[in-house]
């Protein structure tokens, strides 16, 4: 026993049990007592010793290039193929992926059957990654009930409840919770989680958020906002940190009608004011004011087009509720092209639509002046050569087409002139041709008359509108006879003959005002002499006697003030 050493070490054997050996001397009559404890692998320790569970029960799922979808698209149709039902925690884009956790092994498992067998709009089939996974950032990270309960009190005295509007600008400086040294960034997801569980459980109308200066550069949190305050109508981003009007997609779901970015270093990374306002439409079609500046009214009709969108039995007619469909969708896409600013066309076109434009003349042909500024954009592909320009020439997403549009001369269409045939009738897709004339309004060519054909395809949109998915224009000079009657809607039928006669101006307004409406157009002129013919004023008075009144006004209708 005296040969023992007393630091001898084990003899390595990886896949043997650890023991561990402590010997203890008995100075007296030098004798070792050595005892053996056997120890479990680490592997074993960690899944018995986890403190709170989470790491054995949550997995994370990754979808590759999920950049591409739209949050609820995705989740619904990966719902619709997943025989479990599942909550997803932490919803994110990271690079170019969509990410989110579950916390349930057999979800987990009926997860990773749905890959592969969903597909996109591209036929593309979506591949679905499962993995085992710490617990996401807003569970470990959650706040304590202490912490929850000073959030609600200092959010209910910035809740304004006349006017049902939130003000978390600067939240993280609130005197309230740095007085208890709680801290709220929302750029953190189990910070925004936390505000937004609070929003849905106690202020369930909330129609306006001011998050304005709270250093954001991501809204990979707020997405859930969609969900858990819909019918949000203003949100306020202003003074924040988001470099790229992407981001916005993540919200796009809200149907928002007042948004303000500026102070964001995105609004610095568009050309003009005009490319500002297309990209920032492209996410929320209804909105009427960016920044506090109003636009154009967005193209949107509120009728349910895939109810009466049905194929026609007699003769391709077409029933009086498909007729009215298209006719109030004409008169709204004019009003919007004839007022100047085109933006508000972005929302009655497919994402993916093409337009074209032709003219009877080529560039080497003597053809009038009034044509010439249409020579740069005309398609006539008998005559074009060049394949660049064949593939340039035709216009495609629904941004290209509308500055494309915003680029033409300024022009007022003569409503009263227009013939239109429907000529291809199905439950999915309606064709249709319009025929009329137009005058432009401004530059060396005004007050000439041109004559147009303009073959629309559309669908059912997802506002319950028309959407255009594909676009052709021909343009030619108007004929004597078409010129001759163009215009010529008598005073008598717009006013009584009690009342003064209307310029040629005011006539056009009316015109306007009754298409965009919806009234009738004796109540068109009144509302507009009424606020002493300001068209802009004359459509917020409209709107907003409308949305007191709580009516969803029919063709036809009085005004609401009546």
């Amino acid at each position: 026993m005296r040969d023992v050493h007393k630091d001898q070490q084990l003899r390595h054997t990886p896949y043997s049990i650890r023991c561990d050996r402590r010997m203890k001397w008995h100075s007296e009559d030098e004798i070792c007592i050595t005892t053996w404890r056997k120890r479990k692998p680490p592997e074993r320790k960690m899944r018995q010793n986890t403190q709170d569970g989470y790491t054995r029960n949550w997995f994370k799922v990754t979808i590759p290039n999920g950049i591409k979808y739209d949050k609820s698209w995705l989740m619904n149709s990966i719902q619709s193929h997943c025989s479990a039902p599942f909550t997803p925690v932490d919803f994110h884009y990271i690079q170019n992926r969509a990410c989110f956790f579950i916390q349930d092994a057999s979800t987990a498992s009926v997860l990773k059957d749905v890959s592969y067998k969903i597909c996109d709009d591209e036929n593309r089939k979506i591949c679905i990654f499962v993995n085992h996974s710490t617990a996401p950032y807003s569970v470990k990270n959650k706040l304590k009930p202490s912490q929850m309960e000073m959030l609600k009190l200092t959010m209910n005295k910035r809740y304004n409840v006349s006017q049902q509007a939130l003000d978390l600008q600067n939240l993280r400086f609130d005197p309230d919770l740095m007085g208890r040294d709680i801290d709220i960034i929302l750029n953190r997801r189990n910070c925004m989680a936390a505000t937004l569980k609070i929003i849905e459980r106690n202020f369930p109308e909330l129609l306006s958020l001011n998050l304005c200066n709270n250093k954001l550069y991501q809204l990979d949190g707020l997405s859930d906002i969609i969900e858990k305050a819909p019918k949000v109508k203003t949100l306020n981003l202003s003074k924040n940190k988001l470099e790229s009007a992407w981001e916005l997609g993540k919200v796009k779901g809200l149907k928002l009608e007042e948004l303000w970015l500026e102070g964001n270093p995105l609004c610095s990374t568009f050309s003009d004011q005009s490319a500002y306002v297309s990209a920032i439409r492209d996410c929320f079609p209804k909105l009427l004011r960016l920044d506090g500046r109003e636009l154009s009214a967005p193209m949107i009709v509120d009728i349910d087009s895939s109810e009466i969108m049905k194929p026609c039995k007699e003769n391709f007619t077409g029933s009086e509720t498909l007729k009215h469909l298209v006719l109030q969708f004409l008169q709204q896409y004019y009003s919007i092209y004839d007022s100047g600013d085109r933006q508000g066309l972005l929302g009655a076109y497919h994402d993916e639509a093409c337009f074209s434009l032709a003219i009877p003349f080529d560039a080497e042909d003597s053809a009038p002046n009034s044509l010439r500024k249409y020579f740069e954009d005309s398609r006539n592909m008998k005559t074009l050569k060049d394949p660049y320009l064949k593939g340039e020439l035709l216009r495609h997403t629904k941004r290209d087409i509308v500055d494309s549009l915003s680029a033409l001369p300024k022009t007022q269409h003569d409503l009263s002139s227009i013939l239109v045939d429907m000529w291809c009738q199905t439950k999915w897709m309606l064709c249709f041709s319009v025929n009329g004339v137009f005058k432009e309004v401004e530059g060396q060519s005004q007050g000439s008359v041109l004559a147009f054909t303009r073959t629309f395809i559309a669908t059912p949109g997802s506002s319950f509108s028309l959407c255009i998915v594909n676009d052709e224009l021909f343009v030619r000079d108007a004929s004597p006879q078409e010129t001759q009657s163009a215009f010529s809607i008598p005073v008598s039928t717009l006013s009584s003959s009690s009342e003064p006669s209307l310029s040629q101006e005011q006539q056009e307004m009316v015109q306007a005002f009754s298409a965009q409406s919806g009234m009738k157009l004796e109540w068109s002129q009144k509302c507009l002499q009424d606020n002493e013919w300001n068209y802009t004023r004359a459509g917020q008075v409209f709107t907003m006697l409308q949305v007191r009144s709580g009516n969803q006004l029919t063709p036809g209708a009085p005004c609401p003030c009546s």
